[in-house]
């Protein structure tokens, strides 16, 4: 006896329903289409794209890991998984966050740089160091994790 499984076609319905969307969105803006070519809802969107990818989202999506886990010893939850081998969703968070605050500071030193006006230059100044701070506080937290999870790694910035 062969068994034979009806197609599924819940990807396809979706993705129509999802040009339906977008078509119904751009024809009801059909007036005014300059958000089309505006470099700043495109940057965002690779930006997060980045993201989302580095931060191990797709390891998590293939894996299928759970969100944390309690130490067997201590009881205590567990965010960043201890081997090198595993990650939790939670630490995906984590590391998205880290990288976003790390790309939001060299934002702010792009920005501070270039705008050269005279009456801007104490905000420039402010924002210059707001993002080294970041830059530096959020990439040793960064390399912190990292030197957690590889025990052998011998660098580290700020924290140990």
């Amino acid at each position: 006896m062969r068994i034979v499984r009806k197609p599924n076609y819940g990807g396809v319905v979706a993705f129509s329903l999802l040009m339906l969307l977008v078509a119904g969105f751009l024809y009801l803006r059909r007036n005014s289409l300059e958000f089309l070519y505006n470099k700043n809802m495109y940057a965002w969107i690779v930006v997060a794209l980045i993201l989302f990818m580095t931060s191990g989202q797709m390891w998590n999506h293939i894996r299928g890991p759970p969100f944390m886990q309690r130490h067997p010893q201590s009881k205590q939850w567990m965010y960043i998984h201890g081997s090198s081998q595993g990650q939790y969703v939670a630490e995906t968070y984590i590391v998205m966050s880290l990288n976003l605050a790390v790309a939001i500071g060299f934002v702010m030193l792009n920005e501070a740089a270039k705008s050269t006006t005279e009456s801007q230059k104490g905000r420039n100044k402010v924002m210059a160091i707001a993002g080294i701070i970041l830059v530096a506080v959020f990439f040793s937290a960064l390399k912190s994790i990292f030197r957690a999870k590889y025990q052998g790694y011998p660098y580290s910035f700020l924290f140990k």
